[in-house]
């Protein structure tokens, strides 16, 4: 356990590096261009990156010792920050006011790919908890993991709002730079006891992405589990391109940076609360009722252009997602063989995030050319501004509620499906 505490503190510290950029990459990017397209844009970019890395990712994990993927995974960021902080500081002035400029572009998905390639400690770290943890105490590690996750970003935001709000990207990637390299320099100290790897001697075997799939047709349910997955974040896709221009339109960058700070300790609670009690005897009904409480809160939470609402929402929202993260990995840890699991995290995380892109790219410019028209000049104002008020705000917030109202009915439809049913029976008497 000593050993996991250490990869999951190197992970959290590593983790806020990564989400630092992330959350100041967007926060720049839109106060720089005012842009929800933009912000669309550069979370497809980053959910396709996701998408297309998992699988890989995963073969990586399952093939190599755990502690040499997280180390060349941190190596990579390394580089890729400090070539953005050179073109940052060597670009001229208004660079990144339009988006039609080629170095913003090049300059964000390089840090994209950055962030991304971090991504791999996501795959790798619940491997670990396999390999070092007893059994029975593992949705609890779950848990950690939850409260590690909310640490990021209780720390994170506020970084990123202050420093984007004093000096653009220049002391986010100066910091992100410095950070990485006392990351590794931990890490390389950390001694993880792993089984002995086998290496195939054709790296195509490695993905052996048929064999993947073949183990998860063979478990009754968890296809399921990962398209419900899919659908889920579909949805989320929108919450993700949409929220900060959201947030950013009541309050300020630094408030806003400030409020997710807030907010956070809500991964915390929710973290510890799961390393407290556990899952309960079947996660996956935990998993569910999770899920119909998000969707519920989506619903609500940008009814009224009310920044103490939205807080509220977001509150509950996020102190229940690391049930459903914790629920999905202590069954996957439970019913997926363990030299299969880094590929079938991979996989999951590959094929659920590939309907985000598709969210993230087309809901910025519907939202900007439909649902802001709609609710500021069009029909929407005419009908319901009265009392939900108008505005493009009053747009974004439409498309959550619709959101949400989906996520909703998915849910349910899902819980009363055969396949919850199956997957819980094969969790029980695994």
């Amino acid at each position: 356990m000593k050993t996991f505490y250490h990869l999951l503190a190197n992970t959290t510290i590593a983790g806020v590096i990564n989400f630092t950029v992330w959350f100041a990459i967007t926060f720049f990017i839109y106060l720089q261009t005012h842009s929800v397209f933009a912000t669309g844009i550069i979370s497809g970019i980053y959910l396709i990156l996701v998408a297309v890395t998992g699988i890989w990712f995963g073969s990586i994990v399952d093939n190599h010792k755990k502690k040499t993927v997280m180390l060349v995974s941190s190596f990579v960021s390394l580089i890729l920050y400090a070539i953005c902080l050179s073109i940052y500081i060597g670009a001229p002035d208004n660079t990144f006011a339009t988006i039609s400029s080629p170095i913003l572009w090049i300059f964000v998905v390089l840090l994209l790919i950055g962030i991304v390639t971090g991504n791999i400690r996501n795959i790798a770290l619940p491997t670990t908890v396999t390999f070092l943890v007893p059994e029975k105490t593992r949705d609890k590690a779950n848990g950690l993991v939850g409260t590690a996750f909310g640490i990021s970003f209780l720390i994170t935001s506020v970084i990123s709002g202050y420093l984007v709000g004093r000096s653009g990207m220049f002391h986010v990637l100066l910091l992100a730079v410095f950070a990485t390299i006392l990351v590794m320099i931990h890490l390389s100290f950390v001694s993880v006891n792993e089984k002995k790897l086998e290496h195939h001697k054709n790296a195509l075997k490695k993905i052996d992405l048929k064999g993947t799939i073949k183990i998860i047709l063979s478990i009754r349910g968890l296809t399921a589990l990962i398209i419900f997955n899919i659908i889920n974040n579909l949805l989320g896709g929108v919450f993700m391109a949409l929220m900060d221009a959201y947030g950013l339109s009541l309050v300020s960058v630094e408030m806003w940076g400030m409020l997710w700070g807030i907010l956070s300790t809500a991964f915390i609670i929710g973290g510890l609360v799961i390393a407290k009690v556990g899952l309960g005897k079947n996660p996956m009904r935990t998993l569910f009722i999770a899920n119909i409480i998000v969707w519920t809160v989506s619903i609500f939470f940008t009814i009224i252009p009310s920044i103490f609402i939205l807080a509220l929402g977001m509150f509950i929202y996020l102190v229940t997602m690391p049930f459903i993260e914790a629920s999905e990995q202590t069954v996957i840890q439970k019913v997926v063989p363990a030299e299969r699991q880094g590929r079938v995290f991979g996989f999951a995380e590959s094929v659920e995030q590939m309907a985000s892109p598709l969210t993230a790219f087309l809901i910025g410019p519907i939202t900007q050319i439909v649902f802001i028209p709609f609710m500021t000049t069009g029909k929407g104002a005419d009908t319901i501004g009265r009392w939900f008020g108008t505005g493009p705000d009053r747009g974004i917030a439409l498309v959550f509620i619709i959101t949400g109202c989906i996520g909703l009915t998915c849910t349910i439809l899902a819980m009363r499906s055969k396949y919850y049913h199956q997957l819980s029976a094969t969790y029980l008497k695994s």
